[in-house]
């Protein structure tokens, strides 16, 4: 459950963080982490800087090396970067370690067995860019917006559409939730029902709430383990209004928040303003 506001925390930490660092050696402590060995991404990679600027397709962060070699990572649902003195300890959940020639080195962790990196060509990073629209980097009209809407071969529930990464980059479950409240939308309308004032209050909201979740540094929860490169947790689970909140009282309507089954997974909403 790392979605792109906690992906673009990341990003935003990398960039102060690593750029001009020159790579000493690689340690991969697991394999399942990365398709290439140690002794390639050593060969690769050794006395390569990073430049110019750490960048992220969806939920794929991507460092370019002044060699042209491009590293992407993903955090999965439990991965995370960590930004350490060589000296501190390592944790059990340490899969690889990159450490440069001054000042540390960079660590990805993983609790899930889902972070992934690896190296990729200039045409292969630009091939994996996301089907759908990131709302962190991508200003919509909200009448291309109401296109975007219509754009499925049928209509859908909107939790589905919100969740359809080849609409819309990295919101997922948490943030569909979070979104569709501050819209007043019930999860199970359809993309068609809407009026022109839903069609904006839904797009205002998506915008205003991964933005927000970016500005309170993510959201962590007990299972997703996010931390920043300093490996310190999220704030915005701390501003969440329905997800994972049921049984508490709404802040819009004062009822009781409820969860249903949705797809086999539980959705927060409140009954009273959410139609």
């Amino acid at each position: 459950m790392i979605e792109s506001p906690e992906v673009e925390v990341v990003r935003r930490e990398l960039e102060r963080e690593v750029l001009d660092r020159r790579v000493k050696s690689v340690e991969v402590l697991s394999e399942t982490v990365t398709p290439h060995s140690a002794d390639e991404l050593n060969e690769r990679l050794e006395r390569a800087k990073i430049t110019g600027e750490v960048s992220r397709q969806g939920l794929q962060l991507l460092l370019t090396f002044d060699n042209e070699e491009i590293m992407g990572v993903t955090l999965g649902a439990g991965g995370h970067l960590r930004r350490q003195p060589n000296r501190d300890r390592v944790d059990p959940a340490t899969r690889l370690v990159i450490t440069f020639t001054q000042y540390g080195g960079l660590r990805l962790l993983d609790f899930k067995e889902g972070a992934r990196l690896r190296l990729l060509s200039p045409e292969q990073a630009q091939d994996q860019q996301p089907e759908g629209i990131d709302p962190l980097v991508t200003s919509l009209s909200w009448t291309d917006f109401s296109s975007l809407l219509a754009t499925p071969p049928r209509p859908v529930y909107l939790k589905a559409f919100l969740t359809n990464a080849g609409a819309i980059v990295g919101v997922g479950d948490m943030y569909a939730d979070e979104i569709l409240f501050n819209a007043g939308l019930r999860h199970d309308r359809m993309t068609d029902s809407l009026g022109r004032q839903e069609i904006r209050r839904l797009w205002r909201a998506i915008v205003e709430v991964l933005h927000d979740a970016v500005k309170y540094r993510g959201s962590t929860l007990e299972d997703n383990h996010f931390v920043s490169l300093s490996g310190e947790p999220g704030a915005y689970q701390n501003h969440h209004n329905v997800f994972r909140r049921h049984g508490r009282l709404s802040p819009r309507s004062r009822r009781p928040i409820v969860r249903v089954k949705y797809r086999g997974r539980w959705t927060y909403y409140c009954e009273q303003s959410q139609v």
